[in-house]
């Protein structure tokens, strides 16, 4: 982490930011969308189209978990994504970290020197698509705490 940068703790907010139950659905609308198409076998949705759909799923749930916690990460990469949640959910995001970050190992972006680009296979989309599936249980699990009820 930058030095310059400031811990997560000291930029958290007390209150929920506003719109993170949108990002809760959009989030799930990704998901969705992955999940059905794969079932249905869709040839226009390639396995590099399920992949950023599932990007797009994981951003947006981890998104709607630290914004209604007053949480913000520095950056939406994955790996960003993970630290964030690492800070406001240590114990919760700790069995899904190693799988989520390497989602990332699909699209090395960040580096435009480095830039790589590995589309997934065909037999790596379920257990991408199990993991998102995982992550959605766990946001509505720790949303629905945070509120003391359902989402």
């Amino acid at each position: 982490m930058n030095q310059d940068l400031q811990p997560f703790s000291a930029i958290a907010r007390a209150n929920p930011i506003g719109g993170w139950e949108e990002f809760l659905r959009e989030g799930e609308a990704y998901l969705k969308t992955g999940t059905g198409a794969h079932a249905r076998a869709k040839k226009a949705f390639t396995p590099e189209i399920l992949y950023n759909l599932v990007a797009m799923a994981v951003e947006k749930l981890v998104m709607a978990a630290l914004m209604q916690r007053g949480a913000l990460p520095y950056n939406h990469t994955i790996g960003d994504l993970v630290e964030a949640m690492e800070t406001v959910f240590p114990a919760e995001i700790a069995g899904l970290k190693e799988q989520l970050l390497d989602l990332d190992r699909y699209q090395e972006i960040c580096d435009l020197d480095a830039f790589k680009i590995r589309p997934p296979t065909p037999a790596e989309i379920p257990s991408m698509l199990a993991l998102a599936e995982e992550l959605r249980q766990l946001v509505h699990h720790l949303v629905t705490s945070a509120e003391g009820g359902p989402a």
